[in-house]
C-alpha cells in the first residue's frame, strides 16, 4: 500500500487525549476493539489454512500444480472476502451490524500487514530479527486498540468533546484546544483517530496533517555532542567548549520498594486462573490497581522528563550528534538491564529525530564502532581498552585528564567539525593516534559455535569438549604446512607459521595486532586491526571501519 505523503509545506503530527467515556461508551469502546481483534483472527485462520491444507497434500505426493491455490492476504482481498462471509459464518452474522466497519477494516489490516512482514521476513528484505508466523490474538491478553479512517471524525468546539463514527461525542479528560485551534483556522486537518486502552484508561489519538512553522533554534551554529549514560543521563558538549550534565531521573528506581511491597500484597491474595477457572477476589483486584498506578506514573515520569531534555536541547542547538547505540545488545547486561531500559535510550533518539525536523536543526548519527569514549578530545590519541570501570579518561600522550562521558561528549561533538572543515584533533580524518592499536575496533571478536555431531541429545558438546576441540584446532592452525621453505624450523624442521612481521613485509602492509589471550607472544587482548588474510594468532577477518566514515546525516 502507498504510504501517505504530506503536502508540500505540511507534515503529520498526532495529537492525544485522555477520554472519559460513560458507561455505554465504555461498553462500545470494548467492542469495536474486539471485533477488530475476531477480524484479525478470522483473517489469520482463513489464510493459513490453505497453507496447512498445501502442507497435508504435498505429503501424500500430489503434484505442485494440484494444490490448493495459496490464499491472498493484501488488505482488498481479505476485505472482499470478509464481507463475503461475515452474513453466513455463525461468528459474525449475530453481532457484525452493531460496529462500525472501521472496526473489522483495523484487524483485516493489521492482518495483511502482519503476513507481509512475515514474508519479508522469510526473504530477507526486512531488517531487524526475524519474524515469525502471525499467531492469533487472546482476549485476555491482546491490547484493546481500534482505528477510524472514514466517518464523523470531529473535534467539537467546546474543546472538551470529540465524535467518532457510531460512538457519538464522548468527553475528553483534558482541554483540545490545541488541536482545535489548528482545525478553526484550516492550517490542520485530521486524518484518521485511533482509540486505545493503556494504563486502565481509554485515549485517542488523531493522527493529523498540520502546517507548522519552523522556529529556529536559538543557537543555530553550534554542535552539540549528546553522550547517552546511567550515572548521568546525558552529557552536552558543544562546539564552544561547555560541556552540560542531565540528570537521570531514574523513576524506576526511585519507586522499586514500593514496587516490591505491593507486589507482596498481590501474592498474598486469590488471583485469577484460568486453569481452574477462579476469579480474583475484591481485594486482589484492589491490590492489582494500586500497583498499576505505581507503574503508570513511572511511564510518566519518564516521558515528561525525555520529552523536557529533547525539546531543551533541540531548541537550543542546529546541529545534535549522537551515537548509534545498539540497546538491545545492552539490554542483555544483567547488571545494567533494568537502569539502561529505565533511562530510555532509544526514545531519546527517537525525539530528537522529529524535533530536529521542526526547528530546522540536523542529527547526525556517529558510526556505532566511532571509539569516542576511548579517543582523547585533546590530541585524538586512541586506546586500546577502556574498561567501563574506569570513569576518568586519562591520556598518555597529552596528560589530559577528564570525566569518560565529558570526553566522549566533546569527540562527538568535534566529529561533524572534523567533517565540514577537516581541522581538529578528535574526529579529524587526517589526525593519527600516537598509539594506534586498533581501539576503535570492536574489542572482541566472538564467532557462534559449531555444533557438533557428538555428545548430548540434539548434537550439543559438553564443554570438556569444546575446550579439547579449542585446543586441537589451535594446533592445527599453528602448524599448518607451507610451500615456502623459509618458514622450516632450523632444530625440527617442522613447517611453522609466519609471524604479522613476516607476512606483513611480503604484503608491504602494516603488522597486524594479535587477538588470542592463550598465544604464547601475546600478553594481553588487543584487536585486529591489520590485513584482513590473518595469521597465525590474528582471525582471518577484515577489519571494520570507523570514525568519520559511515555517518549518517537525517534532516
Amino acid at each position: 500500500m502507498k504510504k501517505f505523503e504530506p503536502r508540500a509545506g505540511f507534515t503529520v503530527q498526532a495529537y492525544r487525549f485522555a477520554l472519559d467515556p460513560n458507561v455505554g461508551q465504555e461498553r462500545a469502546l470494548q467492542s469495536h476493539c474486539g471485533a477488530a481483534r475476531a477480524a484479525y483472527n478470522w483473517a489469520v485462520s482463513w489464510v493459513a489454512a490453505s497453507w496447512w491444507q498445501r502442507k497435508a497434500e504435498a505429503s501424500y505426493g500430489i503434484p505442485e500444480a494440484d494444490l490448493t491455490p495459496w490464499r491472498p492476504w493484501s488488505l482488498p482481498a481479505l476485505r472482499r472476502e470478509f464481507n463475503r462471509v461475515k452474513h453466513t459464518d455463525s461468528r459474525f452474522a449475530a453481532w457484525w451490524h452493531e460496529n462500525s466497519k472501521e472496526a473489522y477494516n483495523t484487524g483485516l489490516a493489521n492482518a495483511a500487514a502482519a503476513f507481509d512482514n512475515y514474508a519479508k521476513s522469510q526473504r530477507g528484505a526486512r531488517k531487524g530479527a526475524g519474524v515469525g508466523m502471525p499467531r492469533r490474538k487472546s482476549k485476555h491478553t491482546a491490547r484493546l486498540a481500534c482505528r477510524f479512517t472514514t466517518g464523523v471524525i470531529r473535534v467539537e468546539t467546546d474543546r472538551r468533546h470529540v465524535t467518532l463514527p457510531r460512538l457519538g461525542a464522548m468527553r475528553v479528560h483534558e482541554n483540545t484546544r490545541k488541536l482545535e485551534r489548528r482545525l478553526a483556522t484550516g492550517v490542520a486537518r485530521i486524518l484518521s483517530a485511533a482509540v486505545v486502552r493503556e494504563r486502565d484508561q481509554w485515549f485517542v489519538s488523531f493522527q493529523v496533517e498540520t502546517q507548522r512553522d519552523v522556529q529556529r533554534s536559538a543557537r543555530p551554529d553550534v554542535v552539540v555532542g549528546i553522550d547517552l549514560g546511567l550515572k548521568h543521563l546525558a552529557v552536552l558538549a558543544d562546539s564552544t567548549g561547555e560541556i552540560r550534565h542531565a540528570p537521570n531521573p531514574a523513576p524506576l528506581d526511585s519507586s522499586l520498594a514500593k514496587l516490591r511491597r505491593l507486589s507482596r500484597q498481590v501474592s498474598r491474595r486469590q488471583g485469577r486462573d484460568r486453569r481452574t477457572g477462579q476469579t480474583p477476589s475484591s481485594g486482589w483486584l484492589k491490590a492489582n490497581a494500586a500497583r498499576n498506578r505505581v507503574h503508570h506514573r513511572v511511564a510518566n515520569l519518564r516521558a515528561d522528563a525525555l520529552h523536557k531534555l529533547t525539546t531543551g536541547i533541540t531548541r537550543e542547538y542546529g546541529t545534535v550528534v549522537v551515537e548509534d547505540l545498539n540497546v538491545a545488545s545492552m539490554l542483555r547486561n544483567r547488571r545494567l538491564a533494568r537502569r539502561i531500559a529505565d533511562a530510555g535510550f532509544g526514545e531519546i533518539r527517537r525525539q530528537l529525530a522529529y524535533k530536529s525536523a521542526w526547528t530546522g536543526g540536523e542529527i547526525v548519527v556517529a558510526n556505532r564502532w566511532y571509539p569516542s569514549s576511548k579517543t582523547c578530545s585533546n590530541c585524538g590519541a586512541v586506546k586500546a581498552k577502556l574498561p567501563l570501570h574506569v570513569r576518568v579518561f586519562k591520556c598518555e600522550s597529552c596528560a589530559l585528564v577528564l570525566d569518560r562521558d565529558a570526553n566522549a561528549a566533546r569527540n562527538l561533538a568535534a566529529l561533524v567539525v572534523a567533517c565540514s572543515t577537516g581541522t581538529g584533533a578528535a574526529g579529524d580524518q587526517d589526525a593519527k593516534a600516537s598509539n594506534d592499536r586498533g581501539g576503535d575496533q570492536k574489542t572482541r571478536v566472538t564467532a557462534r559455535p559449531e555444533r557438533g555431531t557428538g555428545g548430548w541429545a540434539g548434537g550439543a558438546t559438553l564443554p570438556q569438549q569444546r575446550q579439547t576441540e579449542a585446543v586441537h584446532r589451535h594446533r592445527d592452525a599453528a602448524s599448518f604446512s607451507d610451500t615456502d621453505t623459509n618458514l622450516l624450523d632450523g632444530n625440527t624442521g617442522i613447517p611453522q607459521a609466519p609471524t604479522c612481521d613476516e607476512r606483513s613485509e611480503a604484503a608491504g602492509r602494516y603488522p597486524c595486532t594479535p587477538v588470542h589471550t592463550q598465544h604464547p607472544a601475546v600478553g594481553s587482548a588487543a584487536v585486529a586491526a591489520g590485513p584482513s588474510t590473518g595469521c597465525s594468532c590474528c582471525p582471518r577477518i577484515p577489519a571494520r571501519t570507523s570514525g568519520v566514515e559511515g555517518v549518517r546525516v537525517t534532516t
